[in-house]
């Protein structure tokens, strides 16, 4: 992992219990795994249990799967995954995602939407009303019974359907990184849950 993960370099970890979720800096780096210095702490995580772990690096998303071997003091050792890979914005995961919400524009109006499909890159819905695609709209998305995030969504293409209704596309703009983990490790499972059955 050496060429991989660096000193200073950001890492989230989330575990199976999202509300655990936590992030934290690389502080050293051995031939074994990587050491991380918390910012939260680290309460619900626990030694040799597997999470998956995300970094932004400049070739993409890294991620991968590995446990903490120590915890200590807000610290933590991370082991050396078997393997990894990066996640680019173009290989988010998409999948289909029904459900009613909805999002905010800066002048506080509000829009009631039907979402269609979401990755961790953007977001598909329709509503009755035509949207300035200029603009920026706040819109929380439940991922379960005890997990949401918010993000901005910047609406890109819209068409008219023959029912009257429109179809927009948008992409997530100014993410927190928890949440964009996430909207990431949520729509894999979710995936991998559809291919399985």
């Amino acid at each position: 992992m050496n060429e991989l993960v660096k000193i200073d370099q950001n890492v989230t970890i989330v575990p199976r219990n999202f509300n655990y979720t936590n992030k934290g800096m690389v502080t050293e780096v051995s031939p074994k795994g990587f050491r991380m210095k918390m910012k939260y702490p680290t309460t619900g995580l626990k030694e040799k249990v597997y999470c998956e772990f995300y970094s932004q690096t400049p070739n993409g998303i890294l991620y991968f799967s590995s446990f903490a071997s120590e915890i200590k003091n807000n610290e933590m050792f991370i082991e050396n995954p078997i393997k990894h890979r990066f996640l680019q914005r173009r290989q988010f995961t998409r999948i289909q995602f029904l459900t009613e919400t909805t999002m905010v524009d800066k002048d506080g109006n509000e829009y009631q939407i039907s979402t269609v499909d979401l990755s961790a890159g953007g977001l598909k819905f329709r509503t009755d009303l035509s949207i300035n695609l200029d603009q920026e709209y706040k819109i929380k998305i439940q991922l379960g019974e005890d997990q949401t995030v918010e993000c901005w969504l910047q609406p890109i293409r819209m068409e008219k359907q023959d029912t009257g209704k429109f179809m927009l596309s948008g992409r997530f703009v100014n993410q927190v990184n928890v949440d964009k983990m996430s909207l990431i490790q949520y729509c894999m499972n979710k995936n991998m849950e559809a291919k399985n059955q």
